[in-house]
C-alpha cells in the first residue's frame, strides 16, 4: 500500500507540482503538510488524483475516506505544530514509542535536515487542540 501511494504522489506531482514537509502514514489513515505552488490552492485535485490512482491498484477492499480535512497554515507557529502533530501521530495512537521507531513517516527525513533531533518525542509535545483534524 505504501509503495502504491507513493507511485501516486509521484505521478501526480510531475502534473500538479507540490512539495511533502511533512508526512505519516499509519495503518487506516495519513497526515501530510503540503507546499502548492504560489497562487494554487487546488489541494481538492491533487487529492482527487493521488486517491484514484491508488484505487485503481487495489480492487480487494475500501481504502479511503470520502472526505479530507484541509487547513492553511498561519503562520511559523502553525506550520511547527502541524509538523509535530504529524510525526507524533505514530506514538499518539500507540503504534511506537518515539517517532524515531516508525518507518512510514518524513521523521527520520527531518532529523537528517536538522528540524528534529534524534530523540525528539520521547516527551510527548505540547501540540495545542485543534490541530490535525481528528
Amino acid at each position: 500500500m505504501v509503495e502504491r501511494l507513493r507511485d501516486a504522489l509521484r505521478n501526480v506531482m510531475a502534473k500538479y507540482p507540490f512539495v511533502i514537509d511533512a508526512f505519516v502514514v499509519l495503518p487506516d489513515h495519513l497526515h501530510c503538510l503540503w507546499v502548492l505552488p504560489l497562487d494554487d490552492a487546488d489541494f481538492s485535485t491533487r487529492w482527487r488524483l493521488i486517491k484514484s490512482h491508488v484505487t485503481r491498484r487495489i480492487e480487494d477492499r475500501p481504502v479511503w475516506q470520502n472526505h479530507y480535512w484541509e487547513h492553511l497554515i498561519r503562520d511559523d507557529r502553525d506550520y511547527r505544530h502541524h509538523m509535530d502533530y504529524i510525526h507524533y501521530n505514530p506514538v499518539k495512537h500507540g503504534l511506537v514509542g518515539r517517532p524515531a521507531d516508525w518507518p512510514y513517516s518524513s521523521f527520520r527525513r527531518c532529523v537528517a535536515r536538522g528540524i528534529y533531533t534524534e530523540n525528539w518525542g520521547d516527551s510527548e509535545p505540547r501540540i495545542p487542540p485543534g490541530i490535525g483534524g481528528e
